[in-house]
């Protein structure tokens, strides 16, 4: 039996954020509303996606939802008004936008542990995830136009890229919905699971990119991304890039030649063609 452990230094309302074998899992906890997200809610997946990118022990993240209903049924309804979506300090916030590039950003894989509904809102959040893998019971669709919202960024550019132009502009203008087996056929899925599979699929593949560069993971996330994200994507690109020079002998000899108040002697370092 796989035994998750609560990652301790946070007091969490609205989600579970545990820790098993260098995986970390965060789940929205509100099953009663379909895991429907408030500005709470999403500010708190902000704070363990932001421990994620910081904790060295942390290989691979989950994103999932409580129960067997629901993966995110985007926003809540209940809290949305003029602005956004109405947080404690009557503050109308959009933050789940912030919460959608922190994911692609991430230098680590993110699974979508799709159980249930991913609809709305929380169908874009499977959407930027780098990977999904569903339940057999997993719907998937888009609600915006029908109730007065939608998500003109990564939720349709992102979505296209998967799905193809005419796909995306059917899921968003027709706001129909699509089973598990749909979602995987036309791209939007990697693999579809039984219900009581869905755990072990995602945490086998976890661990199955643990076993590879993490480094490589890395660069290959960026470079998947740098395109459709422009100029940003390319700066994400060059940071990884910087960080990998940043390792070589090469670049250590112009640290400390600056320090030693020398020229930097570079002609030992190869040039390849």
């Amino acid at each position: 039996m796989r035994e998750w452990k609560k990652i301790e230094g946070f007091d969490f309302k609205e989600i579970l954020f545990e820790e098993y074998n260098h995986i970390a899992k965060i789940t929205i906890n509100r099953p009663r509303y379909r895991n429907a997200f408030t500005p709470l809610t999403v500010k708190e997946m902000s704070d363990a996606f932001l421990y994620c990118r910081e904790c060295l022990d942390i290989r691979v993240v989950l994103l999932t939802g409580a129960g067997d209903k629901a993966f995110c049924s985007g926003g809540d309804m209940h809290v949305k008004g003029r602005g956004g979506y109405v947080g404690g300090d009557g503050v109308p916030r959009l933050n789940v936008l912030d919460v959608q590039m922190q994911i692609r950003r991430l230098p680590k894989p993110v699974i979508a542990m799709v159980n249930g509904y991913a609809i709305g809102g929380g169908h874009v959040l499977h959407v930027v995830c780098d990977l999904t893998i569903a339940s057999e019971n997993a719907i998937f669709g888009q609600t915006g136009p029908k109730v007065g919202s939608f998500d003109a960024g990564l939720g349709a550019s992102y979505l296209a890229r998967l799905v193809g132009q005419k796909k995306a502009r059917e899921i968003w203008y027709l706001c129909k919905q699509y089973s598990a087996k749909e979602a995987e056929q036309m791209g939007m899925v990697n693999k579809v699971v039984p219900f009581d599979q869905l755990e072990d699929e995602c945490v086998e593949w976890a661990e199955t990119m643990m076993e590879r560069s993490p480094l490589a993971l890395r660069m290959m996330k960026a470079g998947f991304n740098a395109e459709l994200d422009g100029q940003a994507g390319i700066q994400e690109l060059a940071g990884d890039a910087t960080l990998l020079y940043y390792t070589m002998d090469e670049a250590q000899e112009g640290g400390r030649a600056f320090l030693e108040k020398r020229k930097p002697d570079f002609d030992k370092y190869p040039k390849f063609p």
